[in-house]
């Protein structure tokens, strides 16, 4: 007996983008939750999440223990994303800061996370040196450079439900109207989406979301960070979905909550030498077990044991 380990094919990783388009809508929100290791995507699988995402912070905190400072390769990028998607199976939006070079280093990237079946990413328009969205003296390239990043990016994309986004960290150094004008600018020049970065109120949502549909005539997706201990405000679902966002996205929450939990357990065992008093915090073998579907695994052997 072959034992099922759920592999994804070619064709159902090309139906990944198509999935993650069809999730999208003008008239709802779809809530996209981060995801920093396959454990925990399997696990947002099994509560219901739709769809998942892989922050590029995640990605440098969580494997390899770095700043969020543009200091992971895309090859870093990729591995972490494969593991992801062979576990959940779910559609994934993954962070590719400023696409890891220039035009060739972009094309790059697309056809790398084209290869796992990544369904979704997003670019923004930092320099090279990037920060955190949320922390001062961010560095942009200009306009005319971040377009010149999309259209490589469009150029590398052979299924093309692949979907581009383009993130704009301008607004809180430019202003909103530079920001709605770089906005604009990204979708004329193919981007799919807007990543809406650093919002402070929800009437910058509905404003950018305004002009966007009435410089290009069509609906175009915005996505709300929901980072916590950020410049944007902790909005509930209802909130950015009547500002006219269309994907609230919680990158690192499962992540923060984890190392809060791990940080606490780690210092109860020091200081009383022993886990009984936060016991009760932890998620139980048996729900471990649950999530990892074990005891079908453990079915399997017990058969093979018998041939």
């Amino acid at each position: 007996m072959i034992f099922d380990f759920q592999p994804l094919n070619s064709a159902f990783k090309m139906s990944l983008p198509s999935t993650f388009r069809q999730l999208i809508s003008p008239n709802s929100c779809l809530q996209v939750i981060g995801t920093t290791t396959a454990y925990h995507a399997l696990m947002a699988k099994n509560l219901g999440v739709k769809c998942i995402y892989l922050s590029g912070a995640g990605v440098a905190n969580m494997s390899h223990g770095l700043p969020d400072l543009g200091i992971t390769t895309i090859n870093d990028v990729v591995s972490d994303a494969d593991k992801i998607i062979k576990a959940s199976g779910l559609p994934l939006l993954v962070d590719i800061d400023t696409g890891f070079g220039g035009a060739m280093n972009i094309q790059r990237t697309i056809k790398d996370l084209e290869a796992v079946g990544v369904a979704a990413v997003h670019m923004e328009d930092q320099a090279g040196n990037k920060r955190c969205g949320h922390r001062p003296n961010k560095s942009l390239v200009s306009s005319e450079e971040m377009v010149d990043r999309i259209l490589a990016a469009k150029s590398a994309r052979v299924n093309q439900d692949l979907f581009i986004m383009a993130r704009s960290d301008s607004l809180a150094s430019e202003g909103l109207e530079s920001f709605i004008k770089r906005c604009i600018d990204y979708v004329n020049a193919g981007a799919d989406g807007i990543f809406a970065e650093a919002c402070s109120d929800l009437e910058q949502y509905s404003t950018l979301r305004n002009r966007l549909e009435d410089a290009t005539g069509k609906f175009v997706p915005i996505l709300a960070n929901l980072t916590e201990f950020g410049k944007t405000p902790l909005f509930s679902l209802d909130k950015v979905q009547k500002a006219g966002v269309s994907l609230a996205l919680y990158p690192l929450s499962p992540f923060r909550a984890a190392n809060k939990a791990a940080e606490n357990t780690i210092k109860c065992i020091l200081e009383s030498g022993t886990q009984e008093p936060v016991i009760e915090t932890m998620q139980t073998r048996k729900e471990l077990y649950e999530h990892l579907d074990y005891y079908r695994y453990e079915k399997v052997i017990d058969q093979l044991n018998k041939t």
